[in-house]
């Protein structure tokens, strides 16, 4: 059965700012529930991950080494990949990626679970089902259960 996203070598750009962390620029905010997990895990099944964030200098080193106290070692700092200059005459400010995640997307950060929940969402139906939560015809019948008794 198709997981969802097959992540080996998908480039994934990720804000830290209110999706990391909880919003607090300049300082550091609180970690997101299921920020870093999530983020490991996609790394451990083979995505690239670029750190994609409005900061800068101090407090861009600040997040990195934020992200790297907590496992994750990014691709990419505000680049397409790690040897990429930077020359406005040459490179876009835009990542080339596959997925972004952000605080900004219309509508808001859904939070890391849902994240997971659009990248996999066969592996969230199948472990429902190993734990007999998502049982269709059981569901309908508990429903209609009135309905269907002869």
């Amino acid at each position: 059965m198709d997981n969802g996203f097959d992540l080996l070598n998908i480039r994934i750009a990720v804000d830290f700012d209110g999706t990391i962390v909880e919003n607090a620029y300049p300082s550091i905010g609180k970690e997101k529930l299921f920020a870093f997990s999530t983020l490991k895990e996609l790394e451990k099944r083979g995505a690239k991950l670029i750190l994609w964030t409005f900061r800068t200098g101090k407090e861009l080193e600040e997040a990195v080494e934020f992200c790297r106290q907590h496992g994750i070692e990014f691709y990419a700092v505000n680049k397409n990949y790690p040897e990429e200059v930077f020359n406005e005459q040459t490179v876009s400010r835009k990542i080339d990626v596959d997925i972004y995640i952000d605080d900004k997307n219309l509508g808001g950060f859904p939070g890391w679970s849902q994240v997971w929940q659009m990248l996999f969402p066969y592996e969230i139906q199948e472990e429902m089902a190993k734990r007999k939560i998502l049982r269709a015809g059981n569901i309908f019948r508990r429903i209609f259960r009135k309905w269907t008794r002869k």
